[in-house]
């Protein structure tokens, strides 16, 4: 086991382990689950006492959980705090209050270099990471379906509007789930077992494209999914997940190496559709 890297991830490993733990880690176990504001801000010793447990219990709980200390564990509350306040303009200010560290880049060209080197880092892990048979599986999926449905809600939506266009471009019949009106499921109405979707969410996971999911995999159509982790509630409904870390700057993250994906399953596709005729 490696150490998460979202919240969603730690809570599902905590979850799962929790009747292996000793009866003092179950104890911390409880007050991290039930107590986010309070791993997010408070200090050690402030959680110590209110999880009723020595210092030294929440080192060893972090250490448990594949973590070097507590304070690391921590980022992953700062991180989704951050992630779940919608207003960018509270969230430089939220940032700015729980870091730590040197303060983040505010000029523009710091900012810009800041991005450039994340997402340069992003683009190389994406490419050394990511399965040549889950390419090859996913542009063969979306080759033979017979509707392509493209369902990206929040940050997400750009990447769904994106492939969407791209797909059209290239005479699919490719349709956006964008839930206009409310009828997200209306629009999927039709769905059936020669049909593949393409959901994409990231974490914090659109609940409803988590349903949708749940929906179409009942329907019997496949599913190819982008999202950040192997414990995403889409991966389940998947026949292929491609999990990316995109780069992440401050309290901000990026998209490029997903869209880096996207068109590189758009320009499969072309290839493919170029080479079969």
């Amino acid at each position: 086991m490696s150490a998460a890297t979202t919240l969603s991830e730690l809570e599902e490993q905590i979850r799962n382990r929790y009747n292996e733990l000793s009866k003092r880690l179950q104890q911390v176990a409880a007050y991290v689950l039930e107590s986010h504001n309070s791993i997010a801000f408070d200090t050690v010793a402030v959680i110590a006492e209110q999880a009723q447990v020595p210092p030294s219990t929440l080192i060893r709980f972090a250490n448990a959980f594949d973590f070097k200390g507590f304070n690391e564990m921590k980022q992953l509350f700062r991180q989704n705090l951050v992630e779940e306040t919608t207003s960018y303009t509270d969230r430089a200010r939220l940032f700015k209050e729980l870091d730590d560290a040197s303060p983040p880049p505010e000029n523009p060209i710091d900012i810009l270099q800041e991005f450039a080197r994340a997402n340069s880092q992003a683009m190389e892990q994406l490419a050394t990471q990511t399965s040549a048979d889950k390419l090859n599986q996913a542009v063969e999926l979306i080759a033979n379906a017979d509707n392509i449905y493209l369902i990206g809600l929040r940050r997400s939506f750009s990447i769904a509007s994106y492939l969407t266009y791209a797909l059209r471009h290239l005479e699919r019949r490719a349709f956006l789930i964008d839930g206009l009106g409310g009828m997200f499921q209306e629009q999927l109405s039709m769905v059936g077992p020669k049909d593949i979707v393409i959901s994409i969410s990231f974490s914090p996971y659109a609940e409803e494209t988590v349903k949708l999911s749940e929906i179409v995999s009942k329907a019997g159509a496949k599913q190819v999914v982008i999202t950040d982790s192997q414990l995403s509630p889409l991966a389940a409904f998947s026949d292929v997940c491609f999990v990316v870390k995109e780069a992440k700057v401050d309290a901000f993250r990026s998209q490029s190496a997903s869209f880096c994906l996207a068109q590189t399953l758009a320009v499969s596709l072309a290839f493919k559709t170029e080479n079969d005729q």
